[in-house]
């Protein structure tokens, strides 16, 4: 089995280490990586649709079918921001998205970059950690093949990447001590992207993928690619 994929935030770290990591898979045929701006990259399988509404996908609804899987890497930080602003960007944009891949591909997998710390409960005290958590909460009720919810730590880049957020650049040498001590809070984002690969090839009974679910996954398809 052969995958198309659409990828968001492809302009930022996450989106894209996971994007490299699918073009890289030989069982993946294309990627769509969906963003504002380019991601400056090229590869022969990767198709760029540039598109500055994410609320508003009705003029390239006919570009998003026939796809297997979503990654939703996009995201913004809490910091600087109004709540409500926040949750428009968090919450209104992402469901406003998924929604319409469900509608157009209902045999689709999509998963859902939250972070460590999502509050599933929609209870606690910090207002980004709930708003993540409803985020997920409602993906979920989506009619999608399967729902994912991913909540790593700090993710190691991969090599030749070039979005890399400024302050992993400066506590780069902490990855190998953190892993060590803490591994379900540190992760290489070739692991995101491989076990993004294995969750959508596989039945997996888990909605939210910690660290250790999101190693546990990658090594399953590494060990299944052999």
């Amino acid at each position: 089995m052969t995958l198309k994929i659409i990828i968001t935030g492809t302009t930022g770290m996450v989106g894209e280490g996971v994007m490299q990591r699918c073009l890289d898979n030989p069982k993946v045929e294309k990627v769509l990586a969906i963003s504002r701006k380019p991601n400056g990259h090229q590869h022969p399988k990767l198709e760029e649709l540039i598109h500055s509404d994410f609320m508003d996908l009705d003029s390239i609804e006919s570009q998003l079918t026939g796809y297997d899987a979503c990654y939703f890497c996009a995201g913004i930080s809490s910091m600087g921001i109004s709540k409500e602003d926040y949750e428009k960007i968090t919450y209104d944009l992402t469901l406003s998205f998924a929604a319409t891949l469900a509608k157009l591909n209902p045999q689709m997998t999509f998963t859902y970059v939250s972070g460590q710390g999502t509050d599933g409960t929609e209870q606690g005290k910090s207002h980004w950690a709930r708003t993540k958590g409803k985020t997920e909460n409602d993906l979920r009720k989506l009619p999608f093949k399967a729902v994912y919810a991913y909540r790593p730590g700090m993710m190691k880049p991969l090599p030749g990447a070039i979005h890399v957020i400024s302050y992993y650049k400066y506590f780069a040498w902490l990855y190998p001590i953190g892993r060590a001590l803490y591994s379900n809070a540190f992760n290489t984002l070739a692991e995101v992207g491989d076990s993004m690969l294995f969750v959508s090839t596989n039945e997996y009974d888990k909605f939210i993928l910690n660290g250790k679910e999101i190693t546990a996954t990658a090594e399953k398809l590494v060990t299944s690619s052999k």
